[in-house]
């Protein structure tokens, strides 16, 4: 399904420094697949989300410790690398791993509306926050301003998205501040 915020290309990591002196850089993972680095001639990559991505062909991928070590065609030495630090590395949206039922790209997230089992509405998701644990739903609210949201069972009961609705279990203590 296409929705009209869908963006062209999908973040798949974010390098964070060069590694070694052979032009090499080391990449926090950002996709729930970091084997698929190892499947990729070439990426997308850019300064930030609002620069334009600039396609470049890879070299090789590897694992190192809990990172990925990426290293770039015509790049081979650390000092040509040295500008890419905190560069986002993309992939084009069509060449995203297909997800499993019930799974959902953030960005199909933003925008749907958010109400409680019991029908209130809440508002609507405007990000989606990564903290490790499990994601939270930023939940725009007309009279409470941001709510935030825990993706858990406890609390999500349903995301559909043909209706672009959120339902959730609001549990005690859960939107007071």
């Amino acid at each position: 399904m296409s929705h009209s915020n869908e963006p062209e290309f999908l973040v798949i990591g974010q390098i964070t420094k060069p590694h070694g002196v052979r032009g090499e850089l080391r990449v926090d993972v950002t996709t729930e697949e970091p084997k698929r680095f190892f499947d990729l001639e070439k990426v997308h990559i850019a300064k930030n989300e609002r620069t334009t991505p600039e396609e470049i062909e890879v070299d090789s991928a590897r694992f190192h410790q809990d990172k990925i070590l990426i290293k770039f065609v015509g790049f081979n030495y650390r000092d040509q690398v040295e500008q890419f630090r905190k560069w986002l590395i993309l992939i084009p949206t069509d060449e995203a791993i297909p997800l499993d039922e019930g799974e959902f790209f953030y960005y199909q997230l933003v925008g749907m509306s958010v109400e409680t089992d019991e029908g209130e509405a809440l508002g609507e998701v405007t990000e989606v926050i990564q903290t490790g644990a499990n994601d939270v739903f930023v939940v725009a609210h007309p009279e409470k301003g941001e709510l935030l949201i825990p993706d858990t069972e406890e609390v999500v009961t349903e995301v559909d998205s043909e209706s672009r609705k959120i339902t959730v279990h609001v549990i005690p203590g859960l939107f007071d501040s």
